[in-house]
Order: C-alpha cells, then structure tokens, then sequence
C-alpha cells in the first residue's frame, strides 16, 4: 500500500524514492509486525482466556511438569502471528506481486486448517483434534494446488526443476513427480514446525532463523545480478518474498515477547501450521527446497525423531527416546525447557549458516 502511494510522489519529494528499495521497505514490515504484535497481545490473549476457560488440552502421557506448569494456558496464538503478517504485508508489500499472494494463500489457508484443529481440541477438551489423515489430504491439496499455479508464473525453464546445493547449477528435472516432491516440502515443513512446537520459545526461534536465511536466499535468486554471481537460479519476482520473511521476523519477535518462558499463550496448530507452510512455500518459489533441509534442520529432527520412535516401537516394541519428540526425551532426561530451548537455537542458528554456506560454496 504504502509502495503505491508513495512511489507517485518521489519526483515531487525524492525522499520517498526509499520506497523503491526492498531492504527499507523489509525493514519497515519488521517493526511494523513487530510493534502490532505488542500492541494487540494482550488484547488478543485476554480475549483467548476469556473464550477457553480452561486453555491448552495437555497430553496426559506428556511430561509430568507440563500438567503443573503449563495447564490453563490459552492456545490459538498463530492469531496475533496471522494479523500482524496480514497487516505488514498490505502495507510494506508490493500488492502485484503474484508470488506474495500465491505464498499468503498457503499461510492464510494452512492458518485456517490449524485453527479448525485447535478447535476440535478445544471443544473436545482432548489433545486430539482432526484426524490427521484429513488434515494431510487438505494440506497436500493446496500444497499441489499452489505448485499448479506457481509454475503459470515462473520461468519455464524453472518448471518441476530441482537444484542440488553445493554445486554449480547441477539440477534434476523431477517432471510431474516434482508436485509430490514439493508438496512434501509444504506439508512437511508445517507438521514438522507443529511437532517443535512444545516447550515455551522452543518453535518461534528457529522459525525466525529459517525466515532470516530465506530472506536473504528471496534476495539473492530474485536479483539477476547476485543469482549469476552465486550462480543459483534466477527467479524472477522473489525479492517481495523478503517481505513476508520481514514479517514473519517481526511477528515471531512479538510473539516470542508473550511466548518466552513461562508463557502466557501458546501458537496452536493455528501458528504452527501456517507459519511452517509459509517456510515451506517460499524455499519452493526460490527453488532452494532441499537447502530447507538444512537450515530447518531443528523440525527435521523433531519429525525424525518422532517417526523413529513409532517405526521402532511398531516393529521391536521397544522406544529409542524416552519420550517423543525428541524435545521431550531432553526433558526426561533432567534438562530444564529452558536449557533445551535455548541450546535447540544456537543449533538452529549454526545449520541456518551452514545453509547460507551453500550459496557461495558452490
């Protein structure tokens, strides 16, 4: 918005020329995110309270300081998340953009998806919402509808491609299996983003991290100049990504205010799912799906773990970890949540800068 009403102006007032840039105007969607998330939060957590009188179901299998410490918390956070993106992006954002809406529509839908979930829970007082099995039919449905309208807009030459990192434009062309393989990416990423998402501050910290690393992967591939230079690929429009990547930022910088241990709401499916399909749909608009691997490599882990504990105790009867996801092992094992929070982030941080890495190690 601003972008539209400021732009016309710059030859009567060249200040407003900074609206060309998209770092200015990356900048600006941050706090702005930022400073909604702060200013709305109380009222929105209020509103959560008075609405769920009795917060968060807790896992009774869970661990047994989650039944002391974390009941009556209210859930639905993802909310002050969605509003503050919604309302940084219309304003710092380049309305025209294709991408921007074709991205926003994964974050807005898996939001709806998530809150849907958050609740049945709710109204069933149980930890159990919808059968997972509907919520990945719905989720890969979008996620194939996404990648449909995604490759009407990008290169062709681009289309169903997939780039391997660490290597100087090496690529496989998947065909019609790349829509299996994204979706995965989608839909991956944001159930995996929701496993994380278990200890206070445990989940928004690393999404910040995978929003900052693909801020700058968005710049990069969407400026001709630096893809030929980094030799990636070159995709055209990706730089107003970096406004919804600002936004998450700032959003996630807001929700942690309220979210930091002890927390006085949690992000629910509502938060989890949308923010972790919005990840997932940029690393495929940028073509950087596997580099995602990497610097979300925390949710890769958490999901992993989870899957091998069920595969183990399906076929030996036996379980690898105390308690999964893995998160939850540490806690059994005596670590504080804040010990385990705090030391999953400098992971998070270290795989984020082996994943930036890849863009000049090439």
């Amino acid at each position: 918005m601003f972008y539209y009403f400021f732009i016309p102006l710059v030859e009567e007032f060249s200040f407003l020329n900074l609206f060309n840039y998209l770092t200015f105007r990356a900048g600006g969607a941050l706090f702005t995110a930022f400073f909604i998330s702060l200013i709305w939060g109380h009222k929105i957590i209020n509103k959560l309270k008075n609405i769920q009188k009795n917060g968060q179901p807790i896992r009774k299998d869970g661990p047994k300081s989650h039944l002391i410490n974390k009941v009556g918390t209210p859930t639905m956070g993802g909310m002050l998340i969605l509003l503050s993106l919604f309302i940084s992006i219309l304003l710092w954002g380049d309305l025209s953009s294709q991408l921007v809406w074709l991205v926003f529509s994964i974050t807005i839908l898996f939001g709806l998806i998530g809150a849907f979930d958050d609740y049945k829970k709710l109204k069933s007082n149980s930890p159990d919402g919808t059968k997972s099995s509907h919520r990945l039919i719905l989720e890969f449905s979008i996620s194939f509808l996404f990648i449909y309208l995604l490759n009407l807009v990008i290169d062709e030459k681009l289309i169903n491609i997939v780039f391997i990192p660490f290597t100087k434009g090496l690529y496989i062309d998947l065909g019609n299996f790349y829509y299996i393989f994204a979706s995965i990416v989608i839909v991956g990423c944001a159930n995996a983003v929701n496993l994380t998402d278990g200890l206070d501050g445990l989940a928004i910290g690393p999404i910040m991290i995978s929003s900052l690393s693909f801020a700058f992967i968005a710049y990069f591939t969407g400026n001709f100049m630096y893809s030929e230079y980094l030799k990636i690929p070159f995709v055209s429009d990706t730089g107003e990504l970096v406004i919804i990547c600002a936004s998450l930022i700032g959003a996630g910088l807001g929700f942690l205010w309220f979210n930091a241990p002890p927390a006085m709401v949690f992000m629910g499916d509502t938060g989890s799912l949308s923010v972790g399909g919005t990840i997932g749909a940029i690393a495929v608009a940028t073509k950087h799906e596997i580099i995602l691997s990497i610097i979300g490599g925390i949710f890769v882990l958490e999901a992993m773990s989870v899957f091998a504990q069920v595969i183990s105790f399906k076929l030996t009867g036996k379980r690898i970890f105390k308690m999964a996801p893995i998160h939850h092992h540490y806690e059994q094992k005596g670590w504080s949540e804040s010990t385990i929070v705090i030391r999953f982030w400098i992971i998070s941080i270290i795989l984020a800068l082996i994943g930036l890495a890849s863009l000049k190690l090439r």
